[in-house]
């Protein structure tokens, strides 16, 4: 756990250091596939006046990295900065960027998605107005893991503020311009945090428990949660997740999408899930898991990314045309 800090903290300013290009496959719309972390927290991840932040851990210290665009949707283009308050080598920052340019989700083709959605009226029409919308995928793997515990059984928006205070907690920390940020914690810092600093966050015992013995089985190498990128049987990968004490299928499967980036992967227990697909196709009428399951095979392989469509639609106030 962190030390008790005995001096004032005063944060040190520091100009800009690496600069990249990123050249993603078109289509690509910037403000919309970030539209999803509007209302972050600056210190931690957010999406505001054009720009996405997010604070990551290069090994050797926290750095902030800011993006924005400088393309179209057509002919996307955006530019990536880092800023911290020591110096950063090539190999970090080139890491740095991979894992922005893997969050931002780039490199990926919509043309067979849109091409497997568009005999449905409702995502047809949506795909047209979300042109160039990405998927996001969490830093890493354990993230989603972790974050999908937090969010079991509880609002989003609660489980979204338990998270940060977890962040804020015991994440590594910089001071840049008068701000402090702060890093997601890695697993050996979850593998040691205490009963009492996950409660203070808002956890419940057991919910810690969970994510501090996932955390201890990644260091101890009986768990290799980003080596799963490696797999590509999606039902291989949660039946394995499945395993791990306290995670069943809701939060295997939004592991699997948030940062397995896996399109088949589609959590139908989630409320949100289900009330998409209930306001946007059966006129608000409440449906169950199974019936969400059943409906999403319309979809085929892109079942998981059919429903964040659905997702920032909502969050977007956009409805259907059609």
């Amino acid at each position: 756990m962190k030390k008790t800090v005995m001096t004032p903290r005063v944060p040190r300013a520091q100009g800009a250091v690496p600069f990249f290009n990123l050249i993603p496959k078109p289509p690509y719309e910037f403000s919309l596939s970030a539209a999803i972390f509007t209302g972050g927290e600056p210190d931690i991840r957010t999406f505001a006046d054009g720009t996405f932040r997010q604070v990551l851990d290069t090994g050797s210290g926290p750095v902030v990295a800011e993006v924005r665009s400088s393309g179209t949707t057509e002919d996307p283009a955006l530019s990536l900065t880092l800023r911290t308050d020591h110096e950063v080598s090539g190999i970090a920052a080139e890491d740095i960027r991979e894992r922005i340019a893997s969050m931002l989700s780039i490199d990926d083709d919509l043309v067979p998605f849109y091409r497997a959605v568009h005999a449905d009226p409702i995502l047809a029409d949506l795909s047209v107005r979300l042109r160039g919308l990405r998927v996001p995928v969490t830093p890493t793997v354990f993230e989603a893991l972790t974050d999908s515990i937090i969010e079991q059984q509880i609002s989003l928006k609660a489980a979204r503020s338990i998270e940060n205070r977890l962040i804020r907690a015991v994440g590594k920390e910089l001071a840049l311009d008068g701000t402090w940020y702060h890093c997601y914690p890695d697993p050996e810092i979850l593998a040691r945090t205490t009963d009492s600093t996950f409660r203070a966050c808002g956890l419940t015992v057991r919910k810690g428990e969970y994510i501090r013995d996932s955390s201890r089985l990644i260091l101890a190498g009986d768990l290799d949660v980003e080596g799963f990128r490696n797999y590509p049987d999606t039902a291989m990968v949660q039946a394995e997740l499945e395993k791990i004490r306290g995670i069943g299928r809701w939060t295997a499967e939004l592991t699997l999408l948030r940062g397995l980036h896996r399109p088949d992967a589609f959590p139908a227990d989630d409320v949100g899930v289900r009330r998409f697909i209930s306001q946007f196709y059966l006129g608000g009428v409440k449906i169950s898991p199974g019936d969400a399951r059943a409906f999403a095979e319309r979809w085929g392989a892109w079942k998981g990314f059919a429903a964040y469509y659905l997702e920032v639609a909502d969050l977007l106030g956009i409805r259907p045309a059609v």
